[in-house]
């Protein structure tokens, strides 16, 4: 999302809920992990009995529904998933070519629908569409990420250590971003590499090197450490221990 993005919540002021129901298990995780960086909270179910059951338990304010699935397919789990909740928003996922599922899809019901293969904006778009049509708020989220006294903001690029400001170059900032994205998790050189410059940097993983000394002596001037190296293995972040 971009600086400012608006996410949708609900009264108790948490994420919107969002089930998606595939039978292609790959697919219903890469949309939900797509739906996940929005800010909303997914539940992913690879068919109509277990999307009934996670609806009990999730409680979701959209699904995304496949209509061809083996056993209880999308037309029959919207059918009860209707007759549990008759406003539900519904998106079925259609095949390109199955117009006549598409026609019936609405016809039972279903707000909307896309077409696979589908683009991931798209069915974000739609989604948003959606949940402001069924009534749910919009506010403001910024993604900060922390680890101890340190906090990066990603939409805003400021990163500050106990509350006092530092200035970060681009690739330090990257370079931080994703040392705080896996906090207490050792990052090899190789994957820092593809990470950060995004190319084989023609074996010079010195590089990586020099630049978490960058980091050290901004982040870590007069305070104790956080940046670890881990022989043999690369670097670490994690909160600094008390003295």
């Amino acid at each position: 999302m971009t600086d400012a993005d608006p996410t949708f919540v609900r009264a108790d002021g948490s994420s919107a809920h969002i089930l998606v129901v595939d039978d292609e298990e790959v697919l219903a995780e890469l949309l939900g992990a797509a739906l996940r960086h929005q800010g909303w909270e997914v539940r992913t179910a690879s068919n109509g009995w277990e999307a009934l059951d996670a609806a009990r338990d999730f409680d979701p304010d959209a699904v995304v529904l496949d209509i061809q699935m083996p056993g209880l397919d999308g037309m029959e789990t919207l059918d009860r998933l209707r007759k549990t909740d008759p406003h539900l928003p519904v998106l079925f996922l259609t095949a390109r070519d199955a117009v006549a599922d598409r026609v019936t899809g609405l016809r039972a019901g279903a707000d909307d629908y896309v077409t696979k293969p589908f683009d991931l904006d798209e069915v974000t778009a739609r989604i948003d569409a959606l949940l402001r049509r069924a009534g749910m708020s919009a506010q403001t989220v910024r993604h900060v990420l922390a680890v101890g006294d340190l906090e990066l903001d990603e939409d805003s690029h400021d990163v500050q250590r106990g509350g006092d400001p530092i200035q970060l170059t681009n690739t330090e900032f990257e370079l931080l971003r994703y040392l705080m994205e896996n906090p207490s998790t050792v990052l090899s050189k190789a994957q820092i590499l593809d990470r950060v410059w995004s190319y084989d940097f023609g074996g010079q993983a010195n590089v990586v090197e020099l630049y978490i000394s960058y980091l050290r002596k901004k982040i870590e001037a007069a305070r104790p450490p956080m940046i670890h190296t881990v022989r043999g293995a690369g670097y670490m972040i994690r909160p600094a221990e008390e003295p």
